[in-house]
């Protein structure tokens, strides 16, 4: 297996994290997923922000680790978790970098939320 080479962000791929300053809230229906005062925003060229929740902030007992990885040239490997509710599971609807290349560090032990399947709301 060849060894993979972290690219570092620069003008022509862009990334940036930095203190969200808000509250973030992630939901699934009625259901409170996450509720953070310490998420941090990246901004990665032209996607759309994303909020990094700390672990600590979300609800464990909705979380089901998954078996899924996906990698990133620029964040290192990810892996999944699934939102577990009564009502049935959202399947890899949670990533995290938990080692992730020293340009996006602050990442570690951060969570990430699909939000076409949970509802990630910034500010009150």
């Amino acid at each position: 297996m060849t060894a993979r080479e972290p690219k570092i962000p620069g003008p022509d791929h862009p990334i940036t994290v930095e203190k969200t300053g808000q509250r973030v809230t992630a939901r699934v229906g009625g259901h409170l997923i996450a509720d953070s005062t310490r998420a941090l925003t990246l901004r990665e060229a032209n996607y759309p922000p994303v909020q990094y929740i700390p672990i600590e902030d979300v609800d464990p007992a909705l979380l089901a680790a998954s078996a899924t990885q996906t990698y990133c040239p620029y964040k290192g490997d990810a892996s999944y978790y699934s939102v577990v509710l009564a009502d049935g599971d959202l399947t890899d609807a949670v990533w995290s970098y938990r080692a992730p290349y020293e340009s996006v560090a602050a990442i570690a032990d951060h969570v990430a939320f699909y939000t076409d399947r949970v509802e990630v709301v910034v500010g009150d």
